[in-house]
């Protein structure tokens, strides 16, 4: 989850000897952010787990979420897809735990928000349990952690295969504009970068994996070391400790695993795709660059532009095309945060009768316009305060995708500090209308991007599937 508010205050929980703590100093707010401060203490496992422990005694609910620091900028090249893929065998059954059992026995003890995700960077599990059934969240983690081979076939491989690839049909393959984004990230990220395709990856890479695969990601990728194990709400922190030593105190493991080294990629020039669309019924234009990662400089400048330009009615981008133009009937922009490098992009659908042409040289108009001048400082308050909402909003829930203990593991995985709220926030304080001018300036520009023109199939010579670069 990007972008969100906690902060660290060390708790006297006194540790016992198995565990090293690392120390954090409680962090400063500013007026009108005290009572977003949370309490958390983190300490590692002899065997290399990280924990991340914070109470929230509100409800009587606890949520138990997992990071393991691995994800499609970690596959090999033939084996696209694959981090995603291995998502679904951890739900598939280990040792102690039947098929297809792990999600049914925590929903019948009432547990939610309970899932697992995979993105470029990182895969994730987490479920929201009564606190009267922490002992058992933790004990079913713990048995997939340590366990999963064991009860590992041929015919669960094979059915996950089937799934994935059904997966991918539905959203990449007939949803519309599918196709279309896929070859724009190609283009972006050309092969053999990690960010090359879809996280969901390519159908013949989905085919070829096989079981030595899945055993080789497992023991390099799932081990202990590899892993943060977070727990947030309402527990008592000496018997959790406790629980935690049992569960995974014994698991063995083996030395992290070292990230891939991958030069950034540049754009020397315009990139045009023109792709005949199959399922989506209006022209769309998407133009992305690639800018700076996430929580490094730049980063939450994009943010508060891509609010500005295209979130709610009063923004620069729905007023212009949308409302005084008509040429659209919906825009977006965005800045997509990765670790290694982030892509932003503004996209917009056509009106019916409004070419793809029309549309971009619109969107160009608006973009130069903030090239020159930026934004007033009624925009960049209205985009800075809605990004905090929005960040906000996440932590009214102790798990979930994007609640506190997917937060904590974020600022953890990317700076390797739960507590990174104060500095976060005071990215976004010091962006000013300047510093937007000067971004778009320095990364949206017109000779270092790709665009894409996603056109309604025609029948006959007009047809627009010529690619150009």
């Amino acid at each position: 989850m990007k972008k969100a508010l906690i902060t660290a205050a060390v708790l006297a929980f006194g540790l016992p000897a198995f565990a090293q703590q690392q120390q954090q100093e409680a962090k400063p707010l500013g007026p009108g952010r005290e009572a977003l401060a949370i309490p958390y203490e983190k300490y590692t496992l002899p065997n290399g787990l990280e924990v991340i422990l914070a109470q929230d005694p509100k409800l009587p609910v606890v949520a138990v979420n997992v990071w393991y620091h691995v994800g499609a900028y970690h596959e090999q090249p033939g084996r696209t897809g694959f981090a995603h893929l291995f998502e679904h065998m951890m739900f598939q059954g280990s040792r102690h735990v039947p098929d297809d059992v792990h999600i049914a026995m925590l929903e019948q003890l009432g547990a939610n928000d309970l899932n697992g995700t995979t993105n470029f960077d990182r895969t994730n599990y987490f479920e929201t349990v009564p606190t009267h059934h922490l002992a058992t969240a933790l004990w079913l983690e713990s048995d997939r952690m340590g366990f999963l081979l064991d009860a590992l076939d041929e015919k669960k491989l094979r059915t996950q295969q089937e799934v994935v690839k059904n997966e991918r049909r539905q959203n990449v393959e007939t949803r519309p504009y599918g196709i279309a984004h896929e070859k724009l990230w190609k283009t972006l990220f050309p092969a053999p970068h990690p960010y090359h395709g879809k996280i969901i990856g390519s159908m013949e890479d989905l085919d070829a994996a096989t079981m030595e695969d899945v055993k080789g990601f497992f023991r390099k990728w799932y081990a202990p070391s590899n892993a943060t194990l977070t727990v947030v709400g309402d527990f008592e922190p000496k018997e959790t400790r406790a629980l935690i030593e049992k569960y995974f105190g014994t698991l063995p493991s083996g030395p992290k695993p070292g990230k891939p080294e991958v030069a950034p990629v540049k754009l020397t020039g315009e990139k045009v795709i023109r792709h005949d669309e199959q399922v989506g019924t209006l022209p769309l234009v998407v133009m992305s660059w690639l800018s700076p990662p996430y929580l490094s400089e730049g980063d939450a400048t994009a943010d508060v532009l891509a609010n500005a330009l295209a979130t709610g009615k009063s923004s620069r981008l729905y007023k212009r095309l949308v409302l005084e133009k008509g040429l659209a009937q919906s825009v977006d922009a965005s800045q997509r945060s990765l670790g290694a490098q982030s892509v932003f992009s503004i996209e917009a659908v056509a009106r019916p009768g409004v070419s793809s042409d029309a549309l971009a040289k619109e969107l160009d108009a608006v973009l130069e316009e903030v090239r020159r001048g930026g934004m007033t400082q009624q925009d960049l308050d209205r985009a800075r305060t809605l990004f905090e909402t929005q960040m906000l909003a996440g932590l009214q829930s102790v798990g979930g995708f994007g609640g506190k203990a997917d937060v904590l593991q974020s600022y953890n995985h990317y700076q390797g500090d739960p507590g990174y709220l104060d500095e976060d926030l005071a990215r976004y304080d010091a962006v000013t209308a300047d510093r937007v001018r000067d971004f778009a300036r320095e990364y949206l520009k017109p000779d270092a991007r790709v665009v894409l023109h996603a056109v309604p199939a025609q029948k006959g010579p007009l047809s627009a599937a010529k690619e150009t670069h």
